[in-house]
């Protein structure tokens, strides 16, 4: 394999396939990027067995090959070459690659290609084109609510699903784990309604924020029941779904939530964090909502370190109104929120309370209280 290429354009590409790569592996062939020389280019794949990343580079192939190399260690070197440099990549052997870039030598140690993965794709029933920008809103605004815990497996992701509503088709976004669930839709794109609804994994939700960030055009979307796939631009992101039932969450959303609170949202996120600083961790960071005919007070109070409040004018009728919430949940939500104002719907001091932009219903936000 004999290939010349651009380092910026090489670095870009191993940018985005060598993140799936874990650093370490029962297997050493999963810690290596498959590198494919062709008449058309260079591929470059990576995978974890559970996702698989794959990109295609523009580069002068004087002779067509196939080999591996180890991911992390090429991705470090072509990170640390001159920008716009030359680069080279020559294996005359099966056991080793040759990278020159001006005065610069490496011998990289190859695996064979033969015994790379392939995360078979199968059929996809269900395609769809969406904008980018709409696709990372929709991962953007629930991707915070993704649970962490292992046992209950289901939740470890982000559900996708298509629904009507209001009489339209609606592609909708859910994660949730069981203290704070967030919600994003869309208006499902052509293609998508009837699509069943699957569990995308915290891994590939991540990945994929990062392939949309700052991209413009429209991202390709297969599913399949057990894979989905994102192809944007020369970039194509295979991943196995997460298999399991997700929660209907429809019956936790609050629906009879009459106390209303309107709230400046940058005042508000600023004093929870203030008052905030003294909370223990011990107690679940918890900051107490004492409201009160067009007035908020925020509290804390902890033993080992004393109290905390802070006032704030809202717009609630509602007297003598007491709720407690776990204070980085509380900003984690209202950090999603766009409009200037956050509206928080309450029932009682018991009940899951609701969360929304001023005048907006594309996203909303449920959130558990606290005993204070």
């Amino acid at each position: 394999m004999l290939v010349t290429l651009e380092r910026n354009h090489l670095l870009k590409s191993l940018g985005h396939v060598h993140r799936v790569v874990e650093r370490r592996n029962t297997y050493p062939i999963l810690a290596n990027v498959l590198l494919k020389a062709t008449p058309e280019g260079l591929d470059l794949r990576a995978t974890d067995l559970d996702i698989e990343v794959t990109e295609s580079v523009p580069a002068m192939v004087g002779t067509p090959g196939t080999t591996t190399v180890p991911a992390h260690t090429l991705y470090e070197i072509v990170r640390k070459l001159a920008d716009g440099a030359e680069v080279r990549l020559e294996t005359s052997g099966a056991e080793q690659m040759l990278l020159t870039s001006g005065r610069s030598r490496f011998h990289l140690a190859c695996i064979s290609p033969d015994s790379f993965p392939d995360l078979k794709s199968g059929t996809f029933g269900f395609n769809f084109s969406i904008p980018a920008a709409t696709m990372r809103e929709l991962i953007e605004r629930t991707q915070f609510a993704i649970s962490n815990e292992e046992t209950r497996y289901y939740l470890n992701g982000i559900y996708l699903h298509t629904l009507e509503v209001n009489g339209k088709p609606t592609l909708r976004a859910v994660a949730t784990d069981g203290h704070r669930m967030a919600r994003a839709e869309t208006d499902a794109p052509a293609g998508a309604s009837g699509m069943p609804g699957v569990i995308v994994p915290k891994k590939t939700v991540g990945e994929v924020q990062k392939l949309l960030d700052g991209a413009e055009g429209d991202v390709a979307v297969e599913v399949s029941d057990t894979k989905i796939r994102f192809t944007l631009g020369s970039v194509v992101l295979l991943s196995k779904l997460i298999e399991g039932t997700f929660p209907d969450y429809d019956r936790v959303t609050p629906k009879n939530n009459d106390k209303e609170m309107n709230v400046d949202r940058a005042a508000f996120a600023t004093a929870v964090d203030r008052v905030s600083t003294i909370a223990s961790d011990r107690g679940g960071k918890a900051v107490k909502l004492s409201l009160n005919q067009g007035q908020l007070e925020l509290s804390v109070t902890n033993p080992d370190h004393g109290t905390a409040s802070e006032e704030l004018p809202v717009d609630f009728t509602t007297d003598n109104f007491e709720i407690g919430f776990n204070a980085r949940y509380l900003l984690d939500i209202v950090g999603q929120i766009r409009s200037d104002n956050a509206v928080f719907l309450f029932n009682d001091a018991g009940s899951p309370t609701l969360v929304r932009e001023d005048g907006d219903a594309k996203a909303l936000y449920v959130l558990m209280p606290m005993r204070v």
